[in-house]
């Protein structure tokens, strides 16, 4: 590791912490260390409980670069399993899927059981099929309040990963909420620029009047867990679609290592999930959960109103994205007293980057 990498992967303090090189954000060479490093070494949220509902459901996805099969077996566990054949690579599923007895690859017909575990392969015999018994190679899956995380390496115990919001208030509500709907956005900069942007309300007045006349600045707080960071606010209802005026409400924004974002506020959660697709472009999954019985109108004022937010988020983190690629910056001062959450992001990383470099 040459002297400028050590200085910039060096533990930054509160205070006096820089943001990342901006070759971090542009540069191709960290998609495919991230992969390993971040997506590759941690719980990635993959599907909603109800797409596995019953035995033989099950759910297509992606973690740390690895297509995988989220399938609720007959003993009501649900797993994670690799959707590639042990033959020849091919998917058993490509599309989510309800009520099957078996996993069967598209390819050649191979055919294993809810467990992962070979049942059969057309015309070959045991023999062929060489000494050791077949089966999917399996990940760790945990089912959490109405969500599926799966991982694929050595992601810490998911346990710790939601500790903090295990511990707030409201949290046991979350697995009540019904899946409404998904909107996809795709946005052209680093996924590290759209999550450093969710970390901080230092933007707000900038960037969100309409959010920002909802949210109390003045008590608006940042706390920092060892895997996630809540940033919370009291809301005024008179000024978004949550709940009634005169109510106390209060917007909490949880974001969890690396890229998982849930967004309680009342009557509604919101997921998102930012994947990266290159160096300069990701792709943002909004999934929407409400009560059972919530008012579609209510509801659709909520997107609509969460649309405008996000709008105004793809605008700005385009245009840095632009700024990082000119040559112009390289790495810029945090402000402590309000982009806490993007230091402990850029912490984390940094501290990615330097076990995958052995340092």
């Amino acid at each position: 590791m040459h002297d400028r990498a050590r200085e910039w992967l060096a533990p930054q303090q509160v205070g006096r912490a820089r943001t990342l090189p901006a070759r971090c954000y542009v540069d191709p060479e960290f998609v495919a260390l991230e992969r390993t490093a971040v997506f590759g070494a941690s719980w990635q949220l993959v599907a909603h409980a109800a797409q596995v509902r019953s035995a033989g459901d099950y759910a297509v996805g992606e973690a740390g670069g690895v297509p995988v099969l989220v399938v609720r077996g007959d003993d009501g566990e649900v797993r994670a399993l690799h959707n590639v054949c042990r033959h020849r690579a091919g998917p058993l599923a490509t599309c989510d899927g309800r009520g099957a007895r078996a996993l069967v690859c598209r390819y050649h017909g191979w055919t294993y059981g809810l467990d992962g575990a070979l049942r059969g392969a057309p015309d070959m015999d045991a023999a062929a099929l060489g000494a050791e018994p077949v089966r999917l190679p399996a990940a760790r899956a945990a089912e959490w309040r109405g969500l599926v995380f799966v991982a694929v390496g050595a992601a810490p115990p998911f346990g710790d990963l939601v500790a903090a919001i295990d511990s707030s208030a409201g949290a046991d509500a979350l697995a009540s909420y019904v899946f409404d709907r998904r909107v996809v956005y795709e946005v052209a900069c680093n996924w590290k620029v759209y999550i450093d942007n969710y970390l901080e309300g230092y933007h707000l007045r900038c960037v969100h009047p309409g959010l920002a006349r909802a949210l109390d600045a003045r008590r608006y707080r940042t706390e920092l867990a060892a895997w996630t960071v809540l940033q919370a606010s009291p809301l005024d209802p008179a000024q978004a679609p949550y709940g009634a005026p005169g109510e106390s409400n209060e917007a909490l924004y949880w974001w969890l290592w690396p890229n998982t974002m849930l967004n309680v506020l009342p009557g509604r959660l919101q997921t998102n999930r930012v994947i990266p697709l290159d160096a300069q472009r990701c792709r943002v999954e909004f999934d929407y959960y409400y009560p059972p019985g919530t008012d579609p109108r209510a509801a659709a004022e909520d997107r609509e109103f969460a649309d405008q937010v996000q709008a105004e988020d793809i605008a700005i983190c385009e245009a840095v994205q632009r700024g990082l690629a000119s040559g112009s910056y390289d790495s810029g001062p945090l402000n402590p007293a309000h982009e806490t959450g993007v230091f402990r992001f850029h912490e984390l990383l940094r501290a990615a980057y330097r076990t995958h470099a052995g340092g």
